[in-house]
């Protein structure tokens, strides 16, 4: 018997999360891969493996404790081979049971919710709002709360000593899918001259959600969301009512760009790397970024940070829903590895195995959905960042050229942009700057 020490394995940029769930005890027999602890930073939850397979001899971390990589979390017993052939400790996954950008602002849930006259009295929901401490709750109130994606430090707890229930998980989350954002009590101060109740939301005096039975119209079916589905959701309610979007559209002639692209995937038909245009559109950013710093930028209270590195978020489409993997550093690779690691990504993505840091650090994102068709769209700012380009599908359209109209692929932009941060003219000449780029790769190297 040899005795192994099991520690937190990569987890990204994450320090001092905390501990929030134990899911082993001593004498328990695990399997490699099993998970033994969940963790929770402020913006995501996630279950740490065992890298080994034995017998948990004795647990080094206790809930609420804080641990990074590197921190012991036990001691396992392991037969024979097991200690010299440990299995490569696999970095803790947002899977479809966890949520990432936690807290959020009100989360919309597909579950049944009473008339707000008929609950009790619910907590005020304050979006991003923070507790110095650990939640008080079971770790089944946990499970629970994070299988409904609620932020567990945003609900008042009703139980002994403000422990959270089920129940007030529940009624946190009929309160939010009501657009209540404020105590019963309040809302009844608030009853507009027709007598309807009216929600706070945050001061825009929001009507209640209507509760309709549609099963009196017809046959219905009802069928749960995906996770990651609500977690987007939520995200995107949030960075919809808080920022101030308005979004410019314009379009790019990619006509020799995209002979380029051909060409290019031709000659590297053996590499096994399929370039994609937004591959190009990434490093076009990068470009038009450096120009216009303003729109690689994040507001923090009264001040302006701006961003000197180049992270770029690109939307990717899984049976899960939304996804946002990262590319770090896109200004110091080329387009071929900016393609190869696109793919790897979009790889792990659908496949639900992309870690909380290979989803977090972006400074700008694209959101494309050329291969699907369409126009022209509106995008959601992906909070923290303050602008996001999307790229509908490209079409051949005739093009005056001063003589004639002759034919030429053209690329729809959908720029949305934080007026907080930025102006018209500013986003303006960004796409139109960015349509230079695209007509002409040759910028780039300006």
């Amino acid at each position: 018997m040899a005795t192994i020490e099991i520690k937190v394995p990569d987890i990204g940029d994450f320090a001092d999360v905390t501990v929030i769930e134990l899911m082993v005890k001593p004498g328990d027999a695990i399997k490699a891969e099993q998970s033994l602890i969940t963790v929770e930073s402020d913006k995501a939850s996630m279950e740490i493996p065992s890298s080994h397979a034995g017998l948990v001899k004795e647990i080094k971390v206790a809930l609420g404790d804080k641990v990074r990589e590197g921190s012991l979390v036990l001691l396992l017993e392991a037969e024979g081979s097991a200690a010299l052939a440990p299995t490569p400790p696999a970095a803790p996954t947002a899977s479809s049971e966890k949520s990432t950008n936690v807290p959020v602002a009100p989360v919309l849930q597909a579950h049944t919710a009473t008339d707000l006259v008929a609950t009790p009295e619910l907590p005020g929901h304050a979006p991003g709002a923070m507790s110095a401490d650990l939640p008080h709750a079971s770790p089944s109130v946990r499970k629970f709360a994070r299988e409904l994606g609620v932020p567990l430090k945003e609900v008042r707890g009703s139980g002994p000593k403000g422990r959270i229930t089920a129940e007030d998980v529940q009624g946190f989350t009929r309160a939010v899918m009501s657009g209540a954002t404020q105590t019963i009590a309040a809302q009844a101060q608030n009853k507009g001259a027709s007598g309807a109740t009216v929600s706070d939301g945050g001061g825009l005096g929001l009507l209640a959600w209507p509760q309709v039975d549609f099963s009196k119209f017809g046959p219905i079916e009802r069928r749960d969301r995906p996770r990651i589905k609500k977690i987007s959701a939520a995200n995107l309610h949030r960075n919809w009512v808080m920022i101030p979007h308005v979004t410019n559209h314009d379009d790019a002639d990619i006509t020799d760009l995209e002979a380029f692209r051909v060409a290019t995937n031709k000659e590297n038909e053996k590499s096994g790397v399929k370039v994609t245009m937004l591959a190009f559109l990434i490093k076009a950013c990068v470009a038009a970024l450096k120009k216009f710093p303003d729109f690689n930028a994040s507001i923090d209270g009264d001040q302006l940070v701006l961003k000197q590195y180049y992270h770029m978020g690109f939307a990717a489409d899984t049976p899960n829903g939304l996804m946002v993997p990262v590319i770090r550093d896109a200004d110091q690779k080329g387009v071929l590895q900016i393609s190869r690691e696109m793919s790897e990504l979009a790889l792990k993505a659908r496949e639900g195995k992309l870690s909380p840091g290979e989803m977090s650090g972006a400074g700008f994102t694209i959101s494309s959905l050329g291969g699907i068709g369409g126009r022209y769209f509106t995008p959601i700012i992906n909070a923290p960042e303050v602008a996001i380009l999307g790229v509908c599908k490209s079409r051949m359209e005739p093009v005056w050229d001063g003589k004639a109209f002759v034919p030429r692929l053209m690329l729809p932009l959908s720029l949305s942009w934080d007026h907080r941060v930025i102006d018209g003219a500013a986003a303006a000449r960004f796409n139109v700057y960015l349509a230079q780029i695209l007509g002409d790769f040759r910028r780039v190297l300006l």
